[in-house]
């Protein structure tokens, strides 16, 4: 972070070489200057541009040849000799003429032209005198010999042979590692360029030479290659000696057990001469299938890093020559392995080989690498598991065969017609080919999922034996293989996703059929008044017939919902489908007849019962059956009943109907213990549910319900169709439709409460919020070491320190543990630092001291002991009695008492130190005072009073002491040293000791003579430095550090880190023995880093990135620039690279993300180093028991190694090449991540064009990885080749599946490019991976669940909400799915994946197009259906950025619920629905789909209950029905039809968020907290929320169009035009609440209640507030929302959108015309049509209703009134026509003016004569009005899903004019309260204070960021 970085040594020219970070800025200013290499100059580390030809990069068709290399050399000595490097740069120009002589390459000619521009320059000397260019030879070889001389290259290699042969790491050639590798760069280039220039056919003496050094060089290829040779991480093709890593002997046995053995076949004789290294298994998997080079090279070093790590996992062998253990190798296996053998037994094929017992070592590493191969270059099929199974089983036979062999040959299956070997052709590319053929046919994304086969139809066809007619090789012409066409295609397999809610039912039909039972039976118990007797139960038992029924409804839809699928489905399948359809069919009809005469015996006086008996009977034997089996297959402990049952046909049968095989989804059971927990969580809540349903819902409705139906003659307001002697049907359904709807529903209200309890409680036993204050973490802080030792100290640290502490200390285990502390601590300070969020004096007050030298005394921070000395001091001073209670009183506060102990050791061990030589005074003094401590007398030997003096005397010594020896301080000390011996024994001591000091004879002839206290020994060593630093500050610092560390962030991070600690959590193992990982981020083109411009540029109110972040941030930003030692003008002035990545750090970056995730990596540094240094393994000088230090830890190479052995970090960006061809800022700046970051490895996809003889281009993909070489470019490392464009589904998916093959480790933690680390989080990661291994249930965790901190909420009020509402989520919420719901799924990052597990199971995600949009939560799905086991673990937490303004968090909420409702569909919820058992579906189906479900019926019960009573208001029967039943008595109506109003409260899903408030923060602060969110509006926020979720998720199962939508990460503080939150919210938002306000008004017009407006009130405010939110939000919690200048600027901007004409091109947000268009495109099918025709109907009853209503129509219900209505609506169309025609001529103009007058007279004057000489009134034409816009928006709807239809009726246009006038007023409904409040300036400022509360409360200034800068600027 630092921006100071140490120099590189200059080559001895006159310019000093730079750092990395100054030649990158240098460089990037010259690209953006326009200097003539700008186009190549973006390389960090290399030269600037304008003096070098090293710094380019090489056009794509250069890039195999050793320009690049020629160049950099001549980079590298272009200031030791300019005429070399011109030499250099004309060869390289040369080269580049010879390879493309005609510049046809891309970028060739701009690359030729700049190099030769620059070899111009470099031709003229400096005086203009030419350079002699006929002896080039000889002085390039002079300066060769002179290079190597100097560069001692002789002497370098004898010192690498020495390391070589004796195998141990070198550190001299560790610490010159980048120097001996630039050597050697150099001078193969300089080598290389001589012998072209020698050429052949040279027989001069110098030509000899030349040639013969060339020869000898050649000989020691060996070195060269090996330094120069790029690798990952294990240097595997040319094992280097400066990479500490080739010596690790894990690493060694791991090579060693891959080489190639005697017993395997032999190779031709031609392959033994071509290869140059011993050969191992990978080279005869190469040879034999025709894998890829860099594949091999790829998973060689995969398969090493497995085996090395799994061997140091089991310990290492004490042999001289290192070995991998047969267990270790076994474990590999069966772990790679164990998918494709539990595929192999469900096929009921044999395995590969005969048996496991039988393969020996060799056979197994060779299996386990061919597999990994076949998975390293499968591309998109590696989304395919089990067809690589398929893969791996026929290759794995061939090579069976092969191995038996003599001699090896290669495999049939991978020959190509040309005679080559290559698996990526015969295997891989039939299969791409077809599943790019079928992903073409989606029509991006918008095509029917039915119509094409997705990667799930792909894999399915593995999971049957018929699979296995694609034989092998594979048959080309099979049906798996058939391309589709419009004719004909092969059909899905085994599932099909129809776009309809009836999956909803399908999937969770157990719910449902149990719901709609309950219903029933509470229902009927109800009518029959709560009594049980035989006649109610056979009533009752109509449930046999109803649950019959529902079952054959479910088998219906299977049959309907697999069309589609039939030909493909494997036909046991199919067969189960139709026996279910039959058997339940006719089950239903023989219940139901037996059920219709047991109510026939029921009637009849004298029956037997025979029906009821025989029905008794049968309902008995199929309970019995059905519960039987559910006990077997669903009940954990009866497991073994079931597999003991599959050995008879009978229970294998029923079993098969009862429960569909698959190969995923089998053995989805737990434990009894975790059973029994989650059925109880199940029972309670359906317990209340149902007690609240019956006494609250359906009891109260019964009486209602009677007299309704007993009712007779209601009159109707209306003509009446329907409810003629059905006993008032609609009315009794609208009064039950709400009950009912709310009764589907609240089962997840009761879900809410009670998992927040459960909660709650769990995270309190967890220890959650123990530390949740500064003063808590402050009384705490003495037991963090003895925590952190316990937990995050390795057992060999623990075991070795214990070992090597001297005896008499064992003992001391505080300071022990202090010890092991500190420098983990101090390094999380110091990262604290360089993160700016404590300053310098926050940092030294934070520090802990070692606690590791020969003091026995504990020292801790000072900020737990400032202020305390003066404190002791007053004590001290107020002190009238003995030592004891003196002592006793200062120990009440424990850190007093640390205190006044460290200030007496301290002030000995200095004193001492500094008067070496004349200290036994200080001795003496001590002395004495120790003898005075230990007789309790110290009262009586000191003048306490004095003690202040004393200190005074002290603190001015160490102050001079603290600074940097001259004369003039040394003079002082000296004098402040006589001052302090003074007043100690003259006013400290008592009499008779000050006497002893004065009489003391050396004292006395020393004090004559003038040396005492003439030398002060100044402190030199780096402890005791800190120690007087230390001392002083003790002495000096009189303020509370009580605040300390004022940053709330940084307080967060140490309380938060400080809990955990004392949190449940396994041990840590050594780094050496932990379990690797790997982290992984896809990154697309999001922003990388800030650049300048961007920080500066302003917005429409003048505010800049930069600025803003200062105003919200003024305590990072003063800590920024106190730690650069800089100014705020001077830094924003520089072009400062650490000005942009601080700003970069505070926003949602790649950068960031890179910055936090490599923290991983300098935590294991830190362990590995102290493990090291304790057991003894690196030598810096200290012993264990003397001063830790761990400055230059960093720098250390054994722990650098060790850590990537365990760490890798692989970030993913897919477009980086294009990128970088095409100059973006994105990829100069991930090339500088790189350059900062050496761990950092990027990967992405490049692609090739290549023009055929015939002209035809043809695109080659690859998958690459690259890291930053030592000259600071990008120097790739693989190059896999892929069979086409890998992108086929969703984008982010497949660019995780293209570069996982890069990632290393058992574990892997996928990474979201908005997210960040913490090192102190780091530290944990080591404890969390172990809990792969802990006890988590019946089977090991595969995936370990992670909290998450959302670090986006500190500002504004809507980032609160969202952060609250997240948090909620990923901490109590996540913490209950996991346990006892034992539900959890993926539900994004930062998980971390059991790496294994999951590659050779699909990956970490899936990519089908749209059907997996949500692609994180599949992997969790696909986890959990292959017998995987989620947890969640709350001691860790990973940074997340959230969405910040209303329209992000919108956008984001609209992604997340169109990806539920694609869920809906798909076959993984289908799956888990039907194969969980019934309460573990419960908990899966309400915090999965289920949610989106309860939120959609939320909202749908406010429609329903509404429009209940609208159909009673318009009708009359509300007054009609409350006067009969007043008369009758009846009041309990009234209530039932009011009870609908408490439900849509909906208060009770804040639960979660009180009682996670409650856990962390305490209970009034949680209080504070809920109270102040209801004062900004949350409410209003999370109700527009409401209606977010719903109309995307019921959007998306209607009619599809899920898409991912960027919703931008940037800083929201501009202001968002009124138009652009109509054009996002109108449709999903606006136009709904706009017919809710509609329903609320015609029912406060026309209906009836006995209380009048209260009742209104009570009964609709809810609804009300639902309108409001609605409508206002968005302009509520937008930024200057009220401002009058800025409202006068949107509805200009408003209206110039709104008339704008549409056309070819023009996108909506300029025309609403183009909008419009776009928000119909949504409908697409014919299903769709017709759902929304029948969806548009209901707006027909405010017509047909409130025509009757009017005065004018009176009593008169005929039809004809309503067909009027119809000829005065079309009479209002035409008159609108006659106003909106705009006719091109002239004379029709005018004619037509004409016209419109006399129309708009016409029109006045007949409303006056019919409002006078009729009974029409004023009310009834507001009447009309909500009569007619209804009924106007019903025909627009249906113009929008009928459009084509209604374009050929040709009245599209005239129509499209009504819908904008139709927009324009739902706008101006918005617009006028908006523009009305803006008037008054209070408005604006309460709302700035609304929005940003938070930001007020921490004194932010807010005011200026909505006012702007600009007048501060302008004044």
């Amino acid at each position: 972070m630092s921006r100071v970085a140490a120099p590189r040594p200059s080559r001895g020219g006159p310019r000093a070489a730079r750092t990395v970070p100054e030649n990158w800025e240098r460089l990037v200013r010259a690209t953006l200057q326009r200097e003539q290499l700008r186009n190549v100059g973006q390389v960090p580390g290399g030269r600037p541009s304008e003096g070098m030809a090293g710094g380019r990069a090489l056009p794509p068709s250069l890039v195999s040849t050793n320009i690049d290399q020629i160049l950099q050399a001549a980079n590298e000595i272009e200031d030791e000799d300019p005429n070399v490097a011109r030499i250099l740069c004309e060869q390289a120009y040369t080269m580049a003429q010879n390879l493309d002589p005609s510049s046809e390459g891309r970028g060739v000619l701009q690359f030729k032209t700049g190099l030769m521009s620059v070899i111009k320059q470099k031709r003229a000397r400096k005086d203009g005198a030419s350079f002699d260019r006929e002896h080039d030879i000889e002085y390039l070889w002079e300066f060769y010999k002179r290079f190597k001389r100097h560069r001692r290259v002789d002497d370098i290699q004898k010192e690498q042979e020495r390391s070589r042969e004796s195998g141990t790491y070198s550190t001299e050639i560790g610490a010159r590692a980048l120097e001996i590798k630039k050597v050697y760069a150099t001078l193969k280039a300089l080598l290389d360029v001589l012998e072209v220039l020698v050429g052949d056919s040279d027989t001069s003496e110098l030509g000899r030479r030349i040639k013969e050094e060339v020869r000898k060089m050649g000989k020691s290829d060996a070195t060269l290659r090996a330094e120069l040779t790029p690798y990952n991480i294990v240097p595997v093709d040319a094992p280097s000696l400066t990479n500490a890593i080739s010596f690790f002997p894990e690493i060694k046995a791991a090579i060693s057990a891959i080489r190639y053995p005697s017993e395997f076949p032999r190779f031709s004789a031609d392959l033994q001469v071509t290869h140059k290294k011993t050969l191992d298994m990978f080279d005869l998997l190469e040879f034999v299938f025709g894998f890829q080079k860099d594949n091999i090279r790829n998973q060689r070093e995969n398969v090493i890093l497995a085996f090395a790590n799994a061997q140091a996992g089991l310990g290492l062998s004490s042999e001289t020559e290192p070995k991998v253990d047969e267990k270790a190798i076994s474990e590999v296996l069966r772990k790679v392995l164990d998918n494709y053998i539990k595929w192999c037994k469900y096929l009921g094929i044999r395995v590969a080989w005969n048996s496991l017992e039988a393969l020996n070592k060799n056979r197994k590493i060779i299996l386990i690498s061919l597999y990994y191969l076949i998975w390293g270059e499968a591309a998109n099929a590696r989304f395919l598991p089990e067809c690589i199974c398929y893969i791996f089983h026929n290759m794995a036979k061939e090579l069976d065969a092969i191995l038996d062999s003599h001699e090896a040959s290669s495999a049939k299956s991978c020959i190509c017609s040309d005679g080559s070997v290559s698996y990526l052709e015969q295997v891989i590319c039939p299969i791409y080919n077809i599943m790019k053929a079928e992903a073409d046919r989606n029509n991006n994304g918008k095509a029917a999922h039915s119509a094409w086969r997705n990667y799930d139809d792909f894999n399915e066809f593995f999971w049957s034996p018929s699979c296995f007619e694609l034989s092998w090789p594979l048959r080309k012409e099979s049906p798996f293989l058939l391309k589709p066409n419009n004719r004909k295609r092969t059909g899905k397999t085994g599932f099909v996703e129809h776009r309809t809610f009836l999956h909803l039912y399908r999937s969770f039909h157990r719910l449902w059929i149990f719901l709609f039972l309950m219903f029933q039976v509470l229902a009927i118990i109800a009518f029959h008044d709560g009594h049980i007797n035989l006649n109610s139960f056979k009533v009752v038992l109509s449930v046999g017939p109803a649950f019959f029924i529902l079952l054959f409804i479910e088998s219906c839809l299977d049959v309907l919902l697999m069309f589609g699928a039939y030909r493909t489905t494997r036909g046991f399948a199919i067969s189960r489908l139709f026996i279910r359809f039959v058997l339940f069919g006719c089950s239903t009809a023989f219940l139901t007849y037996l059920y219709v005469n047991v109510l026939d015996e029921r009637n009849k006086a004298n029956s037997d019962s025979t029906y009821f008996r025989i029905y008794i009977l049968v309902l008995g034997v199929y309970a019995a059956v059905r519960l039987t089996f559910a006990t077997i297959v669903k009940i954990p402990a009866c497991h073994s009943l079931s597999d003991l049952s599959d050995r008879w046909p009978f229970f294998q049968f029923f079993k098969w109907i009862y429960q569909e095989r698959y190969f995923v989804g089998r053995g989805l059971f737990e434990k009894t213990s975790d059973f029994a927990r989650y059925v109880f969580f199940w029972l309670i809540i359906l317990a209340c549910k149902f007690v609240f349903a019956y006494y609250l819902q359906i009891k109260p409705l019964v009486e209602p319900t009677r007299a309704i139906v007993d009712m007779t003659n209601l009159q109707y307001s209306w003509h009446d169709f329907v409810s003629k002697g059905n006993h008032n049907a609609l009315t009794v359904l609208s009064l039950w439709a709400p009950i009912f709807a709310i009764y589907l529903m609240d089962i997840h209200i009761w879900y809410t409460l009670l998992s927040a309890l459960v909660g709650g409680l769990l995270g309190a036993l967890g220890r959650l919020g123990e530390i949740r204050s500064l003063d808590m973490f402050h009384k705490r802080f003495e037991s963090f070491p003895e925590a952190f030792a316990k937990n995050l100290v390795s057992s060999q640290m623990k075991r070795d320190t214990q070992n090597r502490l001297p005896a008499q200390e064992s003992n001391d285990t505080a300071r022990d543990f202090a010890a092991k502390f500190s420098p983990f601590w101090n390094e999380i300070i110091k990262s604290l630092r360089e993160e700016d969020y404590i300053n310098n004096r926050e940092m030294d007050l934070l520090s802990i001291p070692s606690n590791s030298g020969s003091w026995r005394l504990v020292q801790w921070p000072l900020f737990l002991l400032t202020s305390k000395i003066p404190l002791a001091i007053d004590l001290a001073l107020d002190c009238k009695d003995t030592q004891d209670n003196l002592w006793n009183r200062i120990s009440k506060d424990k850190y007093m008492a640390y205190a006044v102990k460290e200030v007496f050791y301290s002030s000995e061990r200095i004193l001492h130190y500094v008067f070496d030589g004349e200290g036994r005074w200080v001795e003496k003094l001590f002395r004495e005072l120790n003898n005075s401590i230990s007789e309790g007398s110290l009262v009586v030997t000191i003048t306490l009073k004095k003690l202040q003096l004393v200190l005074s005397r002290l603190s001015a010594l160490t102050g001079l002491l603290i600074r940097d020896e001259t004369p003039e301080l040394a003079a002082g000390a000296s004098r402040a040293a006589q001052e302090l011996y003074d007043v100690i024994t003259h006013d400290l001591l008592t009499s008779n000791l000050r006497e002893q000091f004065d009489t003391w004879q050396i004292l006395a002839r020393e004090r004559n003579q003038g040396h005492f206290f003439s030398k002060i020994s100044w402190p030199r060593d780096e402890e005791f430095t800190v120690q007087v630093k230390r001392l002083h500050l003790l002495l000096t610092v009189k303020d509370s550090a009580a605040n300390i560390p004022k940053n709330l962030e940084a307080r967060r991070r140490l309380q938060f880190f400080a809990n955990s600690l004392f949190m449940d959590m396994p041990s840590s193992k050594p780094v050496s023995k932990m379990i690797p990982f790997c982290v992984f981020t896809p990154y697309y083109s999001e922003t990388v880093l800030f650049s300048k411009s961007e920080l500066k540029v302003e917005n429409e109110d003048g505010i800049s990135t930069l600025f803003y972040l200062q105003k919200i941030y003024p305590d990072e930003w003063e800590n920024f620039l106190e730690r650069i030692k800089s100014t705020a003008d001077a830094v924003e002035d520089d072009d400062s690279l650490e000005l942009r990545f601080w700003a970069s750090y505070r926003g949602q970056t790649l950068a960031r993300t890179v910055r936090g995730m490599m923290y991983y990596r300098r935590a294991l540094v830190l362990q590995s180093y102290l493990e090291k240094r304790y057991r003894g393994e690196i030598e810096d000088g200290y012993s264990v028991s003397d001063y830790i230090s761990t400055q230059g830890y960093e720098l250390s190479p054994e722990a650098r190694a060790q850590a990537d052995i365990k760490f890798t970090y692989v970030v993913s960006c897919q477009i980086y090449g294009q990128q970088k061809q095409k100059g973006a800022p994105e990829a100069a700046d991930i090339l500088l991540l790189m350059q900062r970051n050496e761990a950092l490895r990027i990967a992405f996809i490049h692609v090739e064009e290549k023009v055929a003889a015939n002209g035809q281009v043809t695109k080659e993909f690859y998958s690459k990885l690259v890291k930053a070489n030592d000259n600071g470019q990008d120097q790739e490392i693989y190059s896999v080749k892929l069979p086409g464009d890998p992108k086929l589904g969703e984008g982010k998916p497949e660019n995780q599946n293209h570069a996982i093959i890069f990632t290393r480790g058992d574990a892997i933690q996928t990474i979201d490019m908005n997210q960040d680390n913490y090192l102190e989080e780091a530290m944990k990661m080591r404890n969390l991976l172990e809990e792969f291994h802990g006890n988590h249930g019946l089977r090991a965790p595969t995936i370990l669940g992670v909290r998450e901190h959302v670090f986006t909420g500190s500002v504004s009020s809507l980032a609160w909400f969202m952060s609250n509402q997240e948090t909620s989520f990923v901490t109590l919420g996540q913490r209950v799915l996991a346990y006892p719901l034992k539900v959890r799924m993926h539900y994004g990052h930062p998980d971390v994946f059991d790496r294994i597990f999951h590659i050779t199971r699909g990956g970490v995600s899936k990519a089908s197009r749209v059907i997996n949009i949500s692609e994180d939560i599949y992997a969790g799905f696909n986890s959990t259906l292959r017998q995987g086991n989620i947890t969640h673990h709350e001691y860790i937490q990973v940074g997340k950025g959230r969405d910040v303004g209303l329209n992000q968090i919108a956008l984001f909420e609209g992604k997340v619920a169109g990806g539920n409702g694609e869920q809906v569909l798909s076959r993984d919820v289908y799956r888990l629905g039907q194969l969980f058992d019934f309460f573990r579906m419960l908990s899966f189906f309400f915090t999965t789909v289920g949610y989106y479900v309860c939120t959609m019926m939320t909202v749908l019960t406010i429609y329903i209950f509404l429009y209940g009573r609208v159909y009673l208001a318009l009708s009359g029967l509300d007054s009609e029905i409350s006067r009969k039943a007043r008369i009758s008595g009846n009041t309990a109506l009234d209530a039932a039809l009011n009870a609908q109003f408490l439900v849509q409260i909906g208060v009770f899903t804040a639960v979660p968020m009180i009682v996670g408030f409650i856990l962390e923060l305490g209970l009034m602060q949680a209080v504070f907290s809920f109270i102040t969110m209801q004062f900004q509006l949350c409410a209003v926020f999370f109700t527009f929320s409401l209606g977010t979720r719903t109309h995307y998720f019921g959007r998306t199962i209607l009619h599809g169009g899920a898409k991912y939508k960027a919703t931008g990460r940037g800083f929201v503080v501009r202001h968002i035009k009124f138009a652009e939150n109509y054009r996002l919210y109108s449709r999903s938002h606006f136009v709904k609440a706009l017919e809710v306000a509609l329903l609320l008004i015609v029912y406060i017009s026309y209906g009836y209640t006995r209380n009048g407006a209260s009742s209104f009130i009570l009964l609709t405010i809810s609804s009300w507030i639902l309108v409001i939110s609605w409508l206002f939000a968005p302009y509520i919690f937008n930024p200057s929302g009220f401002e009058w200048q800025k409202t006068v600027e949107d509805f200009d901007d408003w209206t110039a959108w709104l008339l704008y004409k549409g056309g070819v091109g023009i996108k909506g947000e300029y025309s609403w015309e183009s909008w419009w268009d776009e928000e119909q495109s949504h409908i697409q099918t014919l299903r769709g049509r017709i759902l929304e025709t029948i969806l548009s109907l209901r707006f027909f009853i405010f017509q047909y209703g409130i025509v009757y209503k009017l005065r004018l129509t009176g009593s008169d219900t005929s039809l004809a009134v309503y067909g009027f209505s119809w000829l005065v609506l079309f009479l209002m169309v035409l008159i609108f026509k006659v106003f909106t025609v705009s006719p091109k001529k002239t004379e029709i103009q005018l004619m037509m003016r004409f016209t419109q007058g006399v129309t708009a007279i016409a029109l006045i004057a007949g409303l006056v004569l019919v409002v006078a000489l009729t009974r029409l009134t004023i009310p009834d034409l507001f009447a009309c009005a909500l009569a007619v816009i209804p009924t106007g928006w019903l025909i627009l709807s249906l113009t929008v899903t009928w459009r084509t239809f209604v374009k050929r009726l040709g009245l599209l246009d005239s129509l499209r004019e009504i819908a904008r006038l139709y927009d324009a007023g739902m706008g101006a409904v918005i617009f006028v309260p908006v523009a009305f409040l803006s008037w008054f300036p209070f408005v604006s400022t309460f709302q700035s204070r609304l929005l940003f509360n938070q930001a007020f409360s921490r004194g932010l200034e807010i005011s200026l960021i909505l006012a702007g800068n600009k007048a501060n600027v302008q004044a």
